[in-house]
């Protein structure tokens, strides 16, 4: 089994987002392979899959970033804006979606970056790199993961820095909900990063 979420937090976030006039691409990255429950192991907080993600992370973010850069080389015959290709990703997809931001030269960097309940746990330490994208960070304060203090570190940091930086911190949503129905807030958070790129210019 793998620890990836593709429908909830890729192909109905992609769909959502098609409907409204967005081209988005939907990235299989490289991840741990697990036989069991991933979902309880991030929860009980297993050092060995947290070991194993970490050494896994730079072989994620390099499929990241030949991403960005095949996207970009490739947006006039794409039908794209080469300077809004942005980068979303969901707990350890998060994770990726930043470590593309830290390490990306000129043409791998993406416009934008949207890391939403950031797995922060299986990142070494950052900067905020020069030429840092505007980002929002999404998150629920109840996540089991106790994900919520180090989205808000992460926001914090790009404000520091002087970066457009936007955060949207719901009471409500645990862990892993991307586009599933829970009848919480945190359901319309798609809603509110769409809004967020009007906002930023990347779409009109």
């Amino acid at each position: 089994m793998y620890a990836h979420s593709i429908d909830s937090e890729g192909n109905w976030v992609a769909k959502w987002l098609v409907k409204k006039g967005v081209t988005v691409f939907v990235l299989k990255y490289r991840l741990v392979p697990y036989n069991g429950d991933a979902a309880k192991a991030f929860n009980d907080s297993n050092e060995n899959i947290i070991k194993k993600a970490k050494s896994l992370l730079n072989f994620a973010v390099a499929d990241g970033l030949e991403a960005v850069n095949y996207v970009r080389n490739h947006s006039y015959e794409l039908e794209i804006n080469k300077n809004k290709i942005g980068f979303m990703g969901f707990s350890a997809g998060a994770a990726v979606a930043l470590g593309v931001a830290f390490k990306a030269d000129k043409i791998q960097m993406p416009s934008f970056i949207v890391p939403v309940y950031a797995w922060m746990t299986i990142m070494d330490d950052y900067s905020v790199p020069e030429n840092a994208p505007p980002m929002l960070v999404v998150c629920a304060s109840d996540d089991p993961l106790g994900l919520a203090p180090m989205s808000i570190d992460l926001y914090s940091n790009w404000l520091s820095a002087g970066k457009s930086s936007a955060l949207h911190m719901y009471s409500k949503g645990g862990h892993g909900f991307g586009l599933r129905t829970q009848n919480l807030a945190s359901d319309k958070w798609i809603d509110r990063c769409y809004e967020w790129m009007i906002d930023e210019g990347f779409l009109e």
